[in-house]
């Protein structure tokens, strides 16, 4: 590996840390910078260009919604000026489902498309792998029964997580968000590919209901 490899690489890693530690601790110039300004961010809850999600984040963020996120295991592939990074995580979040405060843990990886622009690298696309997802109750002395018909609804990677964002207003993606294995993270893999090939864009996704 070049040493200009290793740079770029440390720096993708760094930018990836700085996108979960700015948005979490509400920093949002900060955040802003892990973006190029044609960013795109994909979720189960907003898909979007990034400054419309910042907007978003930040307004859930000043009325008290709890998401944070937990890196893990990081891996890069650079092209030239174009890179894909994937980074294991968790997002977390607590809220009342049915009266009863909950915490939901979600775990998969971050897939992300960036780009080398006057020497800065910058976020171009961000799409979340979904693996698999639990629900626990803070108190472990209360109950709580969900409503199979509405955990049906959404895929297994991700389940809880939107039962949860459902349950406090989110219009959350019933399909067509990757999960561990299947077509979507698939194609995602191809289009990863084809923009360390050149291709003329990140194969950013239409909005997805």
């Amino acid at each position: 590996m070049s040493q200009q490899e290793t740079a770029d690489k440390r720096a993708i890693q760094e930018l990836v840390d700085n996108w979960a530690i700015f948005s979490d601790s509400g920093n949002w110039e900060r955040f802003a910078e892990c973006w190029h300004d044609d960013g795109w961010m994909c979720a189960t809850w907003f898909q979007a260009p990034c400054h419309d999600f910042i907007k978003a984040r930040r307004e859930g963020f000043d009325k008290g919604v709890s998401i944070i996120h937990f890196h893990g295991g990081f891996t890069c592939d650079v092209a030239g000026d174009r890179a894909v990074a994937q980074t294991k995580m968790t997002i977390s979040q607590r809220a009342p489902v049915h009266d009863v405060l909950v915490d939901v843990v979600c775990t998969g990886r971050f897939y992300d498309f960036l780009e080398k622009r006057a020497g800065k690298w910058g976020m171009v696309r961000r799409q979340p792998i979904y693996e698999k997802d639990r629900l626990d109750v803070v108190d472990p002395n209360a109950t709580l029964s969900l409503d199979p018909d509405i955990l049906a609804q959404f895929p297994a990677g991700y389940r809880h997580l939107a039962y949860l964002q459902s349950q406090i207003g989110y219009a959350v993606a019933k399909g067509g968000l990757p999960g561990l294995k299947g077509p979507e993270v698939e194609k995602l893999y191809a289009e990863g590919k084809a923009w360390l090939e050149g291709a003329d864009s990140p194969g950013r996704p239409d909005v997805i209901k």
